[in-house]
């Protein structure tokens, strides 16, 4: 058990760090321009790891693995865009609304509505400020974001019914497809820059391959309960990460308002049929 908790953790560390890392080339090559880069790597990463099972996605799987791969490109597309104008844990709590939404919808229990309650109070105390300026369109991207994050878990599910990872890898690999044209608009030919390919590789290694391995190995040890509560940690490591990497210091009433969202989010996944599911 110590093991399998050591490797979700594990895991939401090495996605808020490839953000945090991805956030570096947003001078160079924009948000979109680094969604690109992480993308492509993390598409090759998976197409390496389902080792030829892409050809096997048959066409009854073709629609779910579609909308899969809109929900990821928008997603990834939001929550960057995002993270340029809000500090990474202010943005990773708002986004967090998509998985529990998802979980609180998915479950009838009458302690939802609780953790409903002590969520929505989270994010209005975050979304104002909480003594500092919160800007406002990051907030719409990160809730955005969120939202597709609840599709692409939906999605996942559907996904994941088929054996094996073609069905995760045709996605990814439809997702850098989509969001290809907006990356090359806003990186151009610094994309092709040796130093920002590298960082992207590092970006797309660290917030998809890396902590989807880690996760999987994870899932066969624990229950679903207690990785979706281990999971909803995540805004409170974003937070933390953004601080050490990215210096983003945040204000008592912030911490507060993501410490609400997280303890709302840890009921909630508890008894959720769904866990959160990794971005990729």
């Amino acid at each position: 058990m110590r093991r399998a908790v050591a490797l979700v953790l594990s895991s939401i560390v090495s996605v808020q760090c490839g953000a945090a890392l991805a956030t570096t080339l947003f001078d160079e090559v924009g948000p979109a321009g680094a969604v690109l880069l992480r993308s492509l790597f993390a598409a090759l990463a998976l197409a390496a790891m389902a080792r030829g099972q892409v050809r096997r996605v048959g066409r009854r799987q073709m629609t779910d693995v579609a909308i899969f791969a809109l929900a990821l490109a928008a997603m990834n597309l939001c929550f960057y865009e995002s993270i340029d104008r809000l500090p990474l844990g202010v943005a990773v709590t708002f986004e967090f609304v998509g998985p529990l939404g998802v979980a609180i919808l998915g479950t009838r229990r009458r302690i939802d509505a609780v953790w409903g309650i002590l969520a929505t109070v989270g994010i209005v105390l975050l979304s104002k400020g909480g003594g500092g300026e919160v800007d406002a369109l990051g907030i719409a991207l990160a809730l955005t974001a969120g939202a597709f994050w609840g599709l692409y878990i939906l999605q996942s599910a559907r996904v994941g019914r088929e054996p094996g990872l073609g069905g995760l890898a045709l996605a990814a690999m439809l997702s850098t497809l989509l969001v290809t044209p907006v990356g090359i608009a806003a990186g151009g030919a610094d994309l092709f820059v040796p130093a920002v390919l590298a960082v992207g590789l590092g970006a797309g290694l660290l917030s998809s391959a890396i902590p989807y391995a880690l996760e999987l190995e994870a899932l066969r040890r624990l229950p679903n309960a207690v990785f979706g509560v281990l999971m909803s940690l995540e805004p409170a490591v974003a937070a933390m990460i953004g601080f050490i990497a990215l210096s983003q210091s945040l204000s008592a009433a912030q911490l507060i308002a993501i410490a609400l969202v997280v303890c709302a989010s840890a009921g909630a996944l508890r008894t959720a049929s769904t866990p959160s599911a990794p971005e990729i």
